[in-house]
């Protein structure tokens, strides 16, 4: 009885630590997650750098197309380049953003994942301690029957032995009466 007392806890501890666990890998998934969202933004604010560099250059070489007519075309040329190049960067920018936006979607649902298990390991350990706690109980109700069981046991053992003792002395008496009346009668007949 003690045995199916003792396991339950036990299980319930085992279940308790593997919750523990999957919470902490939650918590590993999203510090890594956090890491990337980092090397992410640094990558964009590259990309924007470029960007404004870029943005410079093109002003640079705008005054240059002005001032020099006979390099207009190849200015244009150089300007449709770096505008092809900037539309390709912003295309990057934006797909970075996109991974960005889904990685917050990402780290939101693993807070609110990681919320809920919390919620729901506290309210399976309160469960467990009430159930654990009435066991208890229960274990000492049974003990103190089991006491009481074996005192009256060894009381009815007691006064067995004694009842056992007085029927010996009994018999023994009454074997003396017989075999002193056999004696009388043998004697009787001789």
């Amino acid at each position: 009885m003690e045995l199916g007392i003792m396991t339950k806890p036990n299980y319930n501890k085992k279940k308790f630590q593997d919750l523990k666990e999957t919470i902490e890998l939650k918590n590993a998934e999203i510090d890594e997650l956090n890491m990337q969202l980092a090397t992410k933004d640094k990558e964009i604010n590259k990309f924007k750098n470029y960007i404004t560099k870029q943005k410079y250059e093109i002003k640079t070489l705008e005054l240059k197309v002005d001032s020099e007519i006979n390099n207009e075309k190849a200015k244009f040329k150089e300007l449709d380049d770096l505008q092809q190049k900037l539309n390709e960067k912003q295309e990057i920018i934006d797909d970075k953003q996109d991974q960005i936006k889904y990685l917050r979607t990402l780290i939101d649902d693993y807070k609110l994942q990681v919320h809920n298990n919390t919620e729901n390991l506290e309210v399976q350990l309160r469960k467990i301690s009430k159930t654990y706690e009435g066991l208890l109980a229960q274990k000492d109700l049974i003990i103190e029957k089991q006491d009481e069981n074996i005192k009256s046991l060894l009381k009815d053992k007691e006064e067995i032995i004694k009842s056992n003792k007085t029927n010996v002395i009994s018999l023994k008496l009454q074997n003396d009466k017989y075999r002193e009346l056999i004696k009388k009668y043998e004697e009787k007949l001789d």
